[in-house]
């Protein structure tokens, strides 16, 4: 979570700099929402089956595995979503060194 963290807040701070247009922050939060949501909800169903299923089962390892997966879904969701918002404001700040 804590790099979720560190990653919104940095998209944030780069969406000012690069003074995104008020759909591309739309979207940005909408981005930044889901994969908060989405981790979020992967800690909760490991807590509840750490609790529930103390002892390895193979049920168990697949509603985590389930759960990152989805976090991994959105994470890779928000780095594409990066590249389409930044990439064209990176892109022309490297040309312009």
């Amino acid at each position: 979570m804590k790099i979720h963290l560190f990653a919104a807040a940095a998209a944030i701070i780069l969406g000012i700099i690069a003074d995104l247009t008020g759909l591309a922050w739309g979207l940005l939060i909408i981005t930044i929402i889901m994969v908060l949501t989405a981790e979020t909800i992967n800690t909760a169903i490991e807590r509840a089956v750490d609790q529930i299923s103390p002892k390895p089962h193979p049920l168990a390892k697949a509603a985590k595995d389930a759960a990152a997966g989805a976090v991994l879904l959105t994470a890779a969701n928000a780095v594409v979503i990066a590249f389409i918002l930044f990439g064209p404001y990176l892109l022309n700040l490297w040309q312009n060194l």
